[in-house]
Protein backbone atom coordinates (compact mmCIF):
# COMPACT_ATOMS: atom_id res chain seq x y z
CA UNK A 1 0.00 0.00 0.00
CA UNK A 2 2.89 2.52 0.27
CA UNK A 3 3.66 2.08 -2.98
CA UNK A 4 0.07 2.92 -4.01
CA UNK A 5 0.11 5.68 -1.62
CA UNK A 6 3.45 6.85 -3.73
CA UNK A 7 1.70 6.53 -7.32
CA UNK A 8 -1.80 7.39 -6.02
CA UNK A 9 -2.70 10.69 -6.06
CA UNK A 10 -4.72 12.33 -3.65
CA UNK A 11 -8.32 13.16 -4.20
CA UNK A 12 -9.56 16.06 -2.73
CA UNK A 13 -13.11 16.13 -4.22
CA UNK A 14 -13.32 16.07 -8.01
CA UNK A 15 -9.87 17.15 -8.71
CA UNK A 16 -7.55 14.18 -8.84
CA UNK A 17 -3.94 15.68 -7.78
CA UNK A 18 -1.30 13.79 -9.64
CA UNK A 19 2.19 15.00 -10.94
CA UNK A 20 0.41 15.25 -14.52
CA UNK A 21 -1.95 17.71 -12.64
CA UNK A 22 1.01 19.26 -11.76
CA UNK A 23 2.60 19.82 -15.00
CA UNK A 24 -0.20 20.84 -16.87
CA UNK A 25 -0.92 23.99 -14.17
CA UNK A 26 2.84 24.66 -14.77
CA UNK A 27 2.48 23.71 -18.59
CA UNK A 28 -0.65 26.48 -18.32
CA UNK A 29 1.15 28.50 -16.56
CA UNK A 30 4.21 28.99 -18.96
CA UNK A 31 1.94 29.08 -22.16
CA UNK A 32 0.06 31.83 -19.85
CA UNK A 33 3.41 33.82 -19.65
CA UNK A 34 4.50 33.11 -23.23
CA UNK A 35 1.05 34.30 -24.52
CA UNK A 36 1.07 37.39 -22.49
CA UNK A 37 4.44 38.54 -24.01
CA UNK A 38 3.83 37.39 -27.10
CA UNK A 39 0.52 37.47 -27.69
CA UNK A 40 -1.03 39.71 -25.59
CA UNK A 41 1.27 42.33 -25.34
CA UNK A 42 0.97 43.03 -29.32
CA UNK A 43 -2.88 42.67 -29.15
CA UNK A 44 -3.10 45.16 -26.31
CA UNK A 45 -0.73 47.83 -28.00
CA UNK A 46 -2.39 47.14 -31.44
CA UNK A 47 -5.88 47.65 -29.48
CA UNK A 48 -4.21 51.01 -27.96
CA UNK A 49 -2.77 52.10 -31.34
CA UNK A 50 -5.69 51.44 -32.91
CA UNK A 51 -8.23 53.23 -30.34
CA UNK A 52 -5.73 56.10 -30.27
CA UNK A 53 -5.80 56.21 -34.53
CA UNK A 54 -9.82 56.32 -34.54
CA UNK A 55 -10.09 58.62 -31.78
CA UNK A 56 -7.80 60.70 -34.05
CA UNK A 57 -10.16 60.25 -36.75
CA UNK A 58 -13.41 61.38 -34.86
CA UNK A 59 -11.66 64.04 -34.01
CA UNK A 60 -10.64 64.69 -37.38
CA UNK A 61 -13.84 64.28 -38.47
CA UNK A 62 -15.34 66.53 -36.09
CA UNK A 63 -12.97 69.05 -36.90
CA UNK A 64 -13.84 68.61 -41.03
CA UNK A 65 -17.30 68.75 -40.21
CA UNK A 66 -16.83 72.15 -38.15
CA UNK A 67 -14.97 73.66 -41.03
CA UNK A 68 -17.80 72.57 -43.31
CA UNK A 69 -20.48 74.15 -41.48
CA UNK A 70 -18.52 77.57 -41.18
CA UNK A 71 -18.05 77.16 -44.90
CA UNK A 72 -21.47 76.57 -45.06
CA UNK A 73 -22.41 79.57 -43.19
CA UNK A 74 -19.36 81.67 -45.46
CA UNK A 75 -21.26 80.64 -48.46
CA UNK A 76 -24.66 81.52 -47.58
CA UNK A 77 -23.64 84.63 -46.17
CA UNK A 78 -22.39 85.92 -49.45
CA UNK A 79 -25.20 83.80 -51.36
CA UNK A 80 -27.63 86.73 -49.37
CA UNK A 81 -25.25 89.11 -49.64
CA UNK A 82 -25.42 88.05 -53.65
CA UNK A 83 -29.27 88.33 -53.60
CA UNK A 84 -29.18 91.53 -51.84
CA UNK A 85 -26.59 93.09 -54.25
CA UNK A 86 -29.12 92.04 -57.25
CA UNK A 87 -31.88 93.25 -55.87
CA UNK A 88 -30.28 96.89 -55.38
CA UNK A 89 -29.16 96.11 -59.03
CA UNK A 90 -32.66 95.87 -60.12
CA UNK A 91 -33.97 98.53 -58.20
CA UNK A 92 -31.40 100.98 -59.67
CA UNK A 93 -31.72 100.02 -62.99
CA UNK A 94 -35.79 100.12 -62.68
CA UNK A 95 -35.10 103.51 -61.30
CA UNK A 96 -32.81 104.36 -63.67
CA UNK A 97 -35.45 103.41 -66.56
CA UNK A 98 -38.29 105.15 -64.72
CA UNK A 99 -36.05 108.41 -64.73
CA UNK A 100 -35.47 108.17 -68.63
CA UNK A 101 -39.16 107.52 -69.35
CA UNK A 102 -40.11 110.41 -67.18
CA UNK A 103 -37.44 112.20 -69.51
CA UNK A 104 -38.80 110.58 -72.83
CA UNK A 105 -42.47 111.58 -71.81
CA UNK A 106 -41.04 115.38 -70.52
CA UNK A 107 -39.04 116.03 -73.95
CA UNK A 108 -42.85 114.97 -75.79
CA UNK A 109 -44.55 117.09 -73.53
CA UNK A 110 -41.91 119.87 -74.61
CA UNK A 111 -41.93 118.77 -78.55
CA UNK A 112 -46.07 119.11 -78.53
CA UNK A 113 -45.93 122.46 -76.58
CA UNK A 114 -43.58 123.71 -79.32
CA UNK A 115 -45.59 122.51 -81.99
CA UNK A 116 -48.51 123.66 -80.25
CA UNK A 117 -47.03 126.93 -80.23
CA UNK A 118 -46.01 126.96 -83.67
CA UNK A 119 -49.29 126.08 -84.57
CA UNK A 120 -50.82 129.01 -83.13
CA UNK A 121 -47.93 131.51 -84.54
CA UNK A 122 -49.26 130.03 -87.79
CA UNK A 123 -52.21 130.56 -87.32
CA UNK A 124 -51.96 134.20 -85.87
CA UNK A 125 -49.90 134.36 -88.90
CA UNK A 126 -52.57 133.21 -91.54
CA UNK A 127 -55.47 135.38 -89.36
CA UNK A 128 -53.46 138.52 -90.09
CA UNK A 129 -52.63 137.62 -94.22
CA UNK A 130 -56.63 137.14 -94.11
CA UNK A 131 -57.27 140.00 -92.43
CA UNK A 132 -55.14 142.10 -94.67
CA UNK A 133 -56.21 140.48 -97.65
CA UNK A 134 -59.75 141.45 -96.42
CA UNK A 135 -57.99 144.87 -96.17
CA UNK A 136 -56.83 144.95 -99.61
CA UNK A 137 -60.33 143.47 -101.03
CA UNK A 138 -62.27 146.30 -99.00
CA UNK A 139 -59.85 148.81 -100.37
CA UNK A 140 -60.46 147.60 -104.07
CA UNK A 141 -64.61 147.61 -103.54
CA UNK A 142 -64.17 150.98 -102.00
CA UNK A 143 -62.15 152.24 -104.98
CA UNK A 144 -64.65 150.47 -106.98
CA UNK A 145 -67.56 151.45 -105.44
CA UNK A 146 -66.20 155.23 -105.32
CA UNK A 147 -65.67 154.65 -109.59
CA UNK A 148 -68.88 153.53 -110.18
CA UNK A 149 -70.21 156.55 -107.92
CA UNK A 150 -68.13 158.84 -110.12
CA UNK A 151 -69.15 157.68 -113.41
CA UNK A 152 -72.93 158.53 -112.54
CA UNK A 153 -74.99 160.50 -111.69
CA UNK A 154 -76.75 158.94 -108.65
CA UNK A 155 -79.85 160.00 -107.20
CA UNK A 156 -80.69 159.37 -103.39
CA UNK A 157 -81.97 156.26 -104.11
CA UNK A 158 -79.21 155.00 -106.30
CA UNK A 159 -76.68 155.93 -103.73
CA UNK A 160 -78.50 153.77 -101.23
CA UNK A 161 -78.56 151.20 -103.11
CA UNK A 162 -74.88 151.43 -104.12
CA UNK A 163 -74.45 151.58 -100.30
CA UNK A 164 -76.28 148.41 -99.44
CA UNK A 165 -74.76 146.48 -102.07
CA UNK A 166 -71.04 147.52 -100.80
CA UNK A 167 -72.11 146.77 -96.86
CA UNK A 168 -73.25 143.62 -98.63
CA UNK A 169 -70.54 142.19 -100.35
CA UNK A 170 -68.09 143.51 -97.67
CA UNK A 171 -70.28 141.54 -95.00
CA UNK A 172 -69.89 138.19 -97.15
CA UNK A 173 -66.04 138.41 -98.00
CA UNK A 174 -65.62 139.04 -94.18
CA UNK A 175 -67.85 135.71 -92.81
CA UNK A 176 -66.46 133.36 -95.63
CA UNK A 177 -62.79 134.41 -94.21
Amino acid sequence: MSMELATASLRLGLVELSWTFVFQLINTFILFLILKKFLFGPVTTFMQNREAEIKEQIAVAQRLEEEANQLKADYEAKLQTAEDEGKEIVKKHTLRAENRAFEIVKAAETEVDAMKSNAHRELERERIKAVNELKDQISELTIMAASRVVEKDLNEADHRELINKFINEVGEVQWQN
